[in-house]
């Protein structure tokens, strides 16, 4: 298949910011490359979704970030297609929210696997086809929460806090190679389970955001989308928060 257009990789993006972010990349005529984890409606109209948005063209199949093995398989297969993968996005994440004497261990390890280790075992992957080419572009989804704590969410944090130095971590091993890495850490960001809350709830997550109102997951994907690309070839090893000034 034609090597002419840049492929991106964008990991657990049948919906949310993941979904935004892969759509961004479309429109730009890259082709587009994504794992899922759970079979749903999404993720059967996402292939035709993105092809409509312009992707040169889409792999889209389900593997785990958790599993070496399965994502081996599954970058190996987008390499044999596409010839590279210019740009990774690590984007798959869950929530177990619960304070901390309530929280299970179980819902403490499988936040840091998916998170944290799925991040780790996806960008090793890539790392090693971007290091051929010496050449790529990383980022990350972190989170304020990683920067800034939040009661309810010991896992997550340390989690998005673990994907931080991670990324800082990489980017100082991967700067001779021409491979950049960083990190974009998203505040109240507008989606499918924001919109339900009530009002009441709204208006106080405004009044702790300067700008007053929630973020939009397009925001979120077009910072993305500008660490992807060459515009930003001299930023490696930062973390963008895109929270509307929550956090200063």
């Amino acid at each position: 298949m034609s090597n002419e257009s840049k492929t991106v990789l964008v990991t657990g993006a049948s919906r949310g910011i993941g979904k935004e972010v892969a759509l961004k990349f479309a429109k730009k005529r890259y082709n587009v490359v994504i794992n899922y984890v759970m079979e749903n409606t999404d993720v059967k109209t996402l292939e035709q979704e993105l092809l409509n948005a312009g992707a040169n063209a889409v792999l889209l199949e389900k593997a785990d970030v958790t599993d070496a093995e399965q994502m081996e398989k599954f970058v190996k297969t987008a390499i044999e297609k596409f010839g590279a993968i210019d740009v990774l996005v690590n984007n798959a994440g869950i929530t177990r929210d619960n304070l901390l004497m309530r929280m299970s261990e179980e819902d403490f390890d499988k936040v840091i696997n998916v998170n944290l280790k799925g991040t780790y075992i996806v960008t090793k992957i890539v790392t090693k086809y971007m290091i051929k080419k010496r050449k790529g572009a990383i980022v990350s989804l972190a989170s304020v929460v990683g920067v800034a704590g939040n009661a309810g969410q010991c896992n997550y944090s340390a989690s998005k806090a673990g994907i931080i130095g991670f990324t800082k971590s990489i980017a100082k091993e991967l700067a001779s190679r021409n491979i950049r890495a960083n990190a974009v850490a998203p505040g109240f960001i507008e989606t499918n389970m924001t919109e339900n809350l009530p009002d009441s709830v709204k208006e106080n997550i405004h009044k702790q955001i300067p700008l007053n109102r929630m973020g939009t997951a397009k925001e979120v994907a077009e910072l993305i989308y500008f660490l992807g690309e060459d515009t930003s070839s001299y930023i490696t090893g930062q973390v963008i928060n895109v929270d509307g000034g929550m956090i200063m």
